[in-house]
């Protein structure tokens, strides 16, 4: 993908790569590099401890919540994560900083969860109502609802994308395949009504699609609210 250009002199001018990366976006990316190497070592084990759970789960632990940001289900769900978190929150961090960065970032990360576990909450009342009327379909459904662990940074990233898009909503993003240029705002709406109809329709399985939608609700929330006490910058 070619996507807006942005001045990369701003930091570490003349530092080599890595210098040329703010440090939340630098430091993040490092840590789920690091999470994905460790992952491969012992899988059962950081699966079990650090992928998030539903909350009814005996694999559920609290700091689940915050963990399953920084882990992942293979390299190429890496990859495009941290390119896409590299592309466009090296531009929101430019922008707002380090500390605002990082707080648009985990606030669309953790609405991204509380989105995701929503609807799991209400799929499980489903299947509750479901077994009590002697289903053992509902049943398997449920246990298997309890032990399915979510990972991934997608729902920050896709929050990360709705900042870029209402920063700068007339900028083109081009890609190479489909081989479609468009401007940011019309990009992420045509993600989030995939992300709905995906949702809803329940395409894609494994993938936790209401978690994308709530990282760009959550993102956009938060820039209106900063925008309405004049917070933005």
């Amino acid at each position: 993908m070619s996507y807006y250009s942005y001045d990369n002199n701003s930091y570490g001018r003349g530092g080599g790569f890595m210098s040329s990366i703010p440090p939340a976006v630098k430091n993040i990316i490092i840590i789920n590099v690091l999470m994905m190497i460790i992952t491969a070592l012992n899988e059962q084990y950081m699966i079990s401890h650090f992928a998030l759970f539903y909350p009814t789960s005996p694999y559920f632990k609290p700091w689940q919540i915050i963990t399953h940001m920084f882990m992942h289900g293979g390299f190429w769900h890496l990859f495009f994560n941290m390119y896409t978190l590299f592309i466009f929150g090296t531009v929101l961090e430019r922008v707002w900083g380090t500390k605002k960065f990082l707080i648009f970032y985990f606030v669309t990360g953790l609405g991204a969860a509380l989105m995701h576990t929503g609807v799991q909450f209400i799929e499980a009342q489903v299947y509750i109502s479901k077994i009590a009327e002697n289903s053992q379909q509902a049943m398997a459904s449920y246990q298997a609802l309890k032990l399915t662990p979510t990972v991934g940074a997608s729902g920050a990233i896709y929050g990360v994308l709705m900042g870029y898009a209402m920063l700068f909503p007339d900028s083109v993003l081009s890609l190479i395949f489909p081989p479609v240029s468009l401007k940011a705002k019309w990009f992420v709406i045509i993600f989030a009504v995939i992300e709905l109809v995906t949702g809803i329709f329940s395409i894609g399985g494994g993938i936790a699609h209401f978690a994308h939608l709530g990282g760009m609700l959550f993102g956009w929330l938060l820039i209106l609210y900063w925008k309405k006490k004049r917070k933005m910058y």
